[in-house]
């Protein structure tokens, strides 16, 4: 079984910030498996997907961002899933603007979504995916940035790193090694 967590805010309004780019490559990963989100649990929308027989989980959580950890922690408690079953995708404010970039396990950051995942579950050991959002010409509060729009000139840029994200994850979930995973799609 496999877990994968893209981190966004639920509401429409916040559709396509900067801090909704886990929930973006949430569906792009949900639609690389051909299937939707269907159901509601454990504070999560959920699409269900299989690999040779495995279940892999994609969720967003529907708390907003800051208490993102609470779906992840009942998600794991639900499925027994340890770390190494699990990536999470968000977006990050410390990248260039359409980077991805993975890692085995990492700290939060400045990511207030990873903070909350991190304090809820009690480890940092997993895997998890960055999209790159900052853009050198804007210069403006980071709690305020991550709430804007994409800009419509670099919607497909966004686009293209959600679906790089999804790829990856995907990668990850078909038990792709990630020092591989990292070599195809980290940049």
């Amino acid at each position: 079984m496999y877990l994968i967590v893209g981190l966004g805010n639920p509401e429409e309004k916040y559709a396509r910030t900067f801090h909704n780019m886990g929930f973006l490559a949430a569906a792009d990963a949900a639609e690389l498996f051909g299937v939707k989100f269907k159901k509601k649990e454990c504070e999560a929308s959920i699409a269900e997907a299989y690999i040779g027989g495995e279940k892999v989980i994609i969720a967003r959580p529907l708390t907003y961002m800051n208490a993102s950890g609470r779906a992840v922690r009942q998600l794991m408690a639900r499925y027994k899933l340890t770390p190494a079953e699990m990536v999470v995708i968000y977006d990050d404010y410390d990248l260039p603007k359409g980077h991805v970039r993975i890692r085995p396990s990492g700290s939060a950051g400045t990511h207030n979504g990873m903070r909350s995942v991190i304090a809820e579950t009690g480890i940092s050991d997993f895997a998890r995916i960055r999209i790159g959002i900052r853009d050198e010409a804007v210069n403006i509060p980071i709690i305020n940035y991550v709430l804007c729009d994409v800009k419509k000139e670099d919607y497909e840029l966004f686009s293209f790193a959600c679906r790089r994200a999804a790829e990856a994850a995907v990668a990850l979930a078909r038990g792709e090694r990630i020092d591989l995973v990292m070599g195809r799609y980290n940049g």
